[in-house]
């Protein structure tokens, strides 16, 4: 059976630092022997077709390749279709009247214990907020990311240490959920 995924990889082609050409990253999957590969953006964000069925199998494979061709490491993070699909479904915020730069899905590694949030005070960041689902966590930021300082709380260091996180907007959830429908 071929399970349609999409690959998340943190960090890359940001400040010109760390250069995954998207050309380049379709060759390295298609070569891996995935299938129907396609990316979106040129900000780590592809989808492809694989016989496998482990999400992180699949990611540590993808890491490996990353590192060998372009000599760098590079986290990421593989995830079907249904799930990016559920957790679009899942948005505990009103999305359809927002821009997608106000809406943001962090995509964890693992899953991520409330606890783990609790030194944030939340009504400091109002009218910002956040939210925990399966293995993500939804961030309304209405100035955008780049503004936020609730964004700049969740990614410190003391929060997210043992856990890798990528976050992508609303528009490229909604769209990778589409690209990796069945």
């Amino acid at each position: 059976m071929t399970n349609r995924y999409a690959l998340l990889l943190r960090g890359i082609n940001v400040g010109g630092n760390r250069k995954v050409p998207m050309a380049d990253l379709r060759e390295l999957l298609t070569g891996l022997g995935h299938g129907d590969v396609r990316t979106y953006l040129n900000s780590g964000n592809a989808v492809f077709s694989s016989e496998a069925s482990g999400e992180n199998e699949l990611a540590a494979g993808v890491e490996e390749a990353i590192a060998s061709r372009f000599g760098f490491t590079v986290d990421c993070l593989v995830r079907g279709g249904g799930y990016l699909r559920a957790v679009a479904d899942a948005c505990p915020f009103e999305a359809s009247g927002l821009q997608g730069k106000q809406l943001h899905v962090t995509y964890f590694s693992g899953p991520v214990e409330p606890g783990r949030f609790a030194p944030i005070d939340q009504q400091a960041y109002l009218p910002e907020e956040f939210r925990l689902g399966d293995r993500v966590l939804y961030l309304y930021a209405p100035d955008g990311l780049g503004r936020s300082k609730l964004a700049v709380a969740l990614n410190k260091p003391a929060v997210n240490k043992d856990i890798i996180g990528t976050s992508r907007n609303w528009n490229t959830v909604l769209k990778l959920a589409e690209m990796t429908a069945d």
